[in-house]
């Protein structure tokens, strides 16, 4: 009789476990299945969050019994890859976390490149990591608004070494459309979300979130084809946050004028009412907790009055309900750029038949305390 998937994935898991790590080639011979097959289950369980996905390896999230992990080292005259991330972007740091770990364990070492918020920025960190040796590049621009990718296109297509785009997918029939990039499936992400409230019966619904980021106006733009397309979905509305979503602002918590004070949040409450909506969700986390707080202080309850997905899924969980919320997958979003980048420094284009990558990965929904059942319908 033949083994099923998941009798197969779990003995995939439990050999991962015992021995810490494992190559997926010897996992298919000790299984006797095709690599490709192993290699899908690998996938599926490192998506699930019970073991991680190296580079033609899977590895235990934890460490194996009697057995102490040594201490990894780089040697620091090994050859370096350069990441280049946004200054204060805590969901960005997670995939850089995700990216050493493949980096490192292949000898490479990382050199972390901070760009501040202002035009030119990530140019600027690439040309010092190219003039440091960085052999290649994994880059996240901050992309504020619409327009900010063809600005980046011509220094980033005539960069002399490899580069990953990170978080960023251009669009179809630019430049930079022929850049290998990995990044989060976000309508997908907008899709859980919707459908995880309608499924609780909720039927007037309001998206609040930013602009300033692709992430965000991906969200918008998927929230609102979804709803308009439920038949279920009575009302829905989509507001911004703040207005220090704004190109000019130096910091995407700050307005301009303001002598640093923070932007001022959408009255979520006003909203609510206007739309008698009975859920809301919240782009990003660090809003998502503020925008409860306010709803708790303007007499909404979350979730008796008003059920609340938060999206990013950084600090939402240490909301007060604790947040249901849309993770994307930033650690693997890293790890897989970083993958990626590694191939293509052993094929470099030209050199050898290598097909450019653009690999989306899914979020998943984490269920907390912030979502219930709709209550009577508001009429």
């Amino acid at each position: 009789m033949r083994e099923g998937a998941a009798a197969r994935r779990d003995r995939v898991l439990e050999t991962v476990r015992a021995r810490g790590e494992v190559r997926v080639t010897t996992l298919a011979r000790e299984l006797g299945v095709s690599v490709v097959t192993v290699r899908r289950d690998v996938e599926e369980l490192s998506r699930r969050g019970q073991l991680a996905r190296g580079h033609g390896v899977a590895r235990s999230l934890t460490s194996v019994p009697g057995q102490q992990e040594p201490p990894r080292t780089v040697d620091a005259a090994a050859p370096a890859v350069g990441l280049i991330v946004p200054e204060h972007h805590s969901y960005l740091f997670e995939a850089v976390r995700g990216a050493r770990a493949v980096l490192e364990a292949a000898g490479v070492r990382v050199a972390l490149h901070i760009a501040r918020h202002h035009p030119g920025a990530e140019r600027e960190m690439a040309r010092q990591a190219v003039e440091q040796g960085a052999r290649g590049l994994l880059v996240a621009p901050r992309w504020r608004t619409a327009d900010a990718p063809a600005l980046d296109e011509r220094w980033l297509c005539e960069l002399p070494v490899p580069a990953v785009l990170m978080e960023r997918r251009p669009d179809a029939g630019t430049p930079l459309h022929a850049l290998d990039s990995v990044c989060s499936d976000h309508w997908y992400g907008a899709q859980l979300a919707l459908d995880h409230l309608i499924g609780l019966g909720h039927r007037r619904l309001v998206l609040a979130a930013r602009d300033d980021s692709p992430t965000a106006r991906t969200l918008r733009t998927a929230f609102e084809r979804i709803a308009a397309e439920r038949p279920e979905v009575a009302d829905w509305a989509v507001v911004l946050t703040s207005e220090a979503a704004a190109a000019t602002a130096p910091d995407p918590t700050r307005q301009p004028g303001t002598g640093g004070q923070a932007a001022p949040l959408v009255d979520l409450c006003a909203v609510l009412r206007e739309h008698r909506a009975t859920a809301a969700v919240l782009h990003a986390d660090v809003d998502a907790l503020m925008l409860v707080q306010q709803l708790r202080e303007g007499g909404v309850r979350v979730p008796q009055d008003c059920s609340v997905v938060a999206y990013d899924d950084v600090v939402a969980a240490l909301g007060s309900p604790p947040l249901t919320a849309v993770a994307p997958p930033k650690e693997e979003i890293g790890r897989v750029a970083a993958e990626v980048l590694l191939r293509r420094l052993e094929h470099p284009r030209g050199a050898a038949p290598e097909a450019v990558r653009r690999i989306e990965l899914l979020p998943r929904l984490v269920v907390r305390g912030s979502s219930a059942e709709a209550a009577a319908s508001p009429g």
